[in-house]
């Protein structure tokens, strides 16, 4: 359940990639998306350890990407 769970925050994640017209940062807020989700994966709210766990398996699997990508170059 947990991994169909990270799985489904990674492909939302995925989805949102392009530039949004309205940011949900606040004006002059110095945090990027990825400081503000590795803070909130830090924290003891309840589903916290999903967002650290999405973005452990999106890191993986950008890793993943860079060296396939290096490989036929």
């Amino acid at each position: 359940m947990r991994a169909l769970a990270a799985a489904l925050v990674v492909l939302l994640t995925a989805c949102g990639g392009g530039k949004a017209e309205k940011s949900s940062a606040a004006p002059g807020d110095s945090l990027t998306e990825r400081q503000r989700d590795s803070i909130l994966a830090g924290s003891r709210i309840p589903g916290a350890r999903g967002v650290g766990a999405a973005m452990r398996y999106a890191d993986s699997t950008s890793a993943h990407i860079r060296a396939t990508d290096s490989v036929t170059q």
